[in-house]
């Protein structure tokens, strides 16, 4: 059975959603590739896993590193999962370059390059904002490019990690 919960965040309403004792999903309410994997039969019902993600999400807004990540099982194929493995390990208030994140996985699988774009894209269909942290993903030099919770958003995530100052649009 699928369940889905409620937060109240700062930058907007959320929705979670999650299977067992796992998170499937955490979106920005109206984000692009909102709620992708939520099937109609579905119950909304505060599960264990909703408990652990709304004490993260207290946390995080609190501008803390939460230390600490739920359970996830994200829905994907295997190179989307290899990205968001890799955005796991991206900490708290750093940043990195799909460009870094494509010779990353190049290196792994063997090969001498990797394309930059391709990583976009499964950075862009992460089903778990915010705890897989798609929005400390940035372009070449920095620049901020896409976030499916909007480029506002994703500079005030940032902002509130220590990653962006203030004065950076």
């Amino acid at each position: 059975m699928q369940h889905i919960w409620h937060y109240g965040s700062p930058l907007g309403s959320m929705t979670m959603s999650g299977e067992g004792n796992a998170l499937t999903g955490l979106w920005f309410d109206g984000q692009k590739h909102y709620a992708d994997i939520l099937c109609d039969n579905r119950q909304e019902f505060l599960i264990p896993v909703f408990k652990d993600t709304i004490h993260w999400l207290d946390l995080y807004f609190n501008g803390a590193d939460p230390g600490f990540t739920p359970a996830l099982k994200p829905a994907g194929s295997s190179f989307r999962r290899q990205v968001w493995d890799i955005l796991l390990q991206i900490p708290f208030a750093h940043t990195m370059t799909y460009g870094q994140i494509a010779a990353r996985i190049a290196k792994e699988q063997g090969l001498t390059q990797m394309s930059a774009q391709a990583v976009g894209g499964a950075v862009a269909h992460n089903p778990i904002s915010l705890i897989i942290p798609c929005h400390r993903v940035v372009g070449t030099h920095g620049s901020l490019t896409g976030y499916a919770g909007g480029l506002e958003r994703k500079a005030r995530l940032l902002q509130l990690e220590g990653a962006l100052s203030p004065s950076r649009p």
